[in-house]
């Protein structure tokens, strides 16, 4: 048996379609009920309903097309932890333009270089996060919050698969690449509801991430909002001990985080005592199975693990339908597409390790790399976009995640390019020749770690890895070595470099 699932594609796209449309179709009828509740560290919230998010949204689009801007603009989101960055976000998609969310954590000469190549037509800002060196005008998140006043703009309609909105990804050349999604993306995320979450709509969903990761963007805000839940996001100030306590508060039912929030949770003194909660819900990285079997003998609640990537979000989940089998990472959700292929792209035998690729049709898939279209070109295999993720099927289906086939680094659910980092941090000119390399310090936590050959301190180099990395891609390790190992064709062997950590 070869290892390829087919099943019953997902329904068709409606067409017309506009992606926060479909987000807020709920809203006309759930009125007043709570479609966001934003939580204080005291306990407090900060609560919208979905009339006033739907104003909200919907006054954006009017605001943005006041201004100038018209459809097919590119907007750049330098947002923090506020609820502007998803009325952002959606106002943006209503109005028929393309914004971008970036991570509040960028530097000044990050977000240059990603502005660079987008040349957005205006940024909208909060207060003391770093702007890029371009010459598009900047909105601030203070003339964004009277856009809610203003009468709403109608949703602008057409076709599923033109583009919505632009992801950044780090890519295995070291410069992060804009991720190019459609309208039906959003459509594509109704497999996960059954496939992964759970979710009804009289969940309330307790998201552990900021306002402007993708993450909570998908899975803590959006999918919520489509069925007509709601959606509880931790404010500034909130700490990972303090989740425990606002679960309670707020009679969470499911709660999705990074594996590192789990961890960091069970740790909390005193029993884990969450009455209301059904189940969790984990990605961004590989949930460590000792998080996951403590997580439910401290709750008596079982964590359902997911994998995706930029380009296609989830794919591959555990399920309350369906649980994940020890050891793996889950099942294809209904309605998807996936095969796991060899080194000439055809499909191995289940139980053997390959390459996992989901079919081109994939409504969920994207539409390519922005202005890349060799790189675009190069990700597919025939009718299969080729991941990059190592893994095997079982006969029954599951699939068991194996690891990377190259050298992308995961610091805390993000994917960072070694190359990046060590552009960086050669930079410095007493750093020498570097190597960045994901290093296991303990059986279930994996950090960033520099290798270099200069007479620089760790220290200087952890100050200059300060001023021009975002925190997420900093080193959290810098070790001094007289030479860094190459291969045989002259390439840094990283394996080597791991195994040199790890000797005594």
């Amino acid at each position: 048996m070869y290892s390829v699932h087919a099943e019953a594609p997902s329904p068709p796209c409606p067409e017309p379609f506009n992606l926060a449309g479909h987000v807020l179709a709920c809203a006309p009828e759930a009125g007043a009920r709570a479609a966001l509740k934003v939580l204080n560290p005291d306990g407090g919230a900060e609560v919208w309903g979905y009339d006033r998010l739907e104003a909200a949204v919907r006054g954006t689009a009017t605001g943005l097309l006041r201004a100038g801007l018209a459809p097919g603009d590119r907007v750049l989101l330098r947002l923090g932890n506020t609820p502007g960055f998803p009325v952002a976000f959606l106002g943006a998609i209503a109005a028929g333009l393309i914004p971008v969310p970036t991570s509040s954590q960028l530097t000044r000469a990050e977000i240059s270089r990603m502005a660079a190549g987008l040349d957005p037509a205006l940024v909208i800002a909060g207060e003391g996060i770093a702007l890029p060196d371009h010459p598009a005008p900047v909105l601030s998140e203070a003339v964004l919050r009277g856009f809610e006043a203003l009468p709403p703009a109608n949703y602008v309609l057409g076709a599923p698969d033109r583009l919505a909105y632009l992801v950044f990804t780090s890519g295995s050349s070291g410069q992060p690449r804009a991720v190019m999604h459609a309208h039906r993306a959003i459509w594509a995320r109704r497999m996960m509801i059954d496939g992964w979450y759970g979710l009804r709509a009289d969940d309330r969903l307790l998201h552990a991430g900021a306002f402007n990761w993708t993450y909570t963007l998908g899975t803590g805000l959006m999918d919520p909002w489509s069925v007509g839940a709601t959606a509880l996001i931790p404010g500034p100030g909130v700490t990972s001990l303090q989740l425990p306590a606002l679960l309670c508060a707020h009679e969470a039912t499911i709660f999705a985080a990074a594996p590192g929030v789990f961890r960091q949770m069970l740790r909390t003194p005193g029993a884990l005592t969450l009455p209301d909660l059904r189940h969790g819900l984990s990605a961004g990285e590989a949930l460590p199975g000792s998080v996951r079997k403590g997580w439910n003998t401290a709750t008596g609640t079982m964590i359902y693990e997911a994998l995706g990537m930029s380009e296609c979000s989830t794919f591959i989940s555990g399920s309350p339908a369906r649980p994940a089998p020890d050891g793996s990472a889950g099942y294809p959700q209904p309605g998807r597409r996936i095969a796991v292929l060899d080194a000439a792209g055809q499909p191995v035998a289940r139980g053997t390790s390959g390459v996992l690729a989901v079919h081109r049709s994939d409504p969920g898939l994207f539409l390519g790399y922005w202005r890349a279209d060799r790189e675009t070109a190069a990700r597919f295999a025939g009718e299969w976009f080729i991941t990059g993720d190592m893994v095997s099927m079982a006969p029954d289906g599951a699939i068991t995640y194996l690891g990377r086939d190259d050298d992308m680094m995961n610091a805390g659910g993000y994917r960072v390019s070694p190359l990046e980092v060590e552009a960086a941090l050669a930079l410095h000119e007493q750093a020498g020749e570097v190597a960045a390399v994901e290093l296991r310090v303990k059986a279930d936590t994996s950090v960033i770690a520099a290798f270099y050959t200069g007479s620089a301190t760790p220290e200087a180099l952890a100050a200059h890895a300060k001023g021009c990395l975002a925190r997420y891609k900093q080193p959290r390790i810098f070790r001094h070595i007289a030479v860094i190992p190459k291969n045989a064709n002259g390439k840094i062997n990283r394996r080597a470099l791991r195994d040199l950590k790890e000797a005594p």
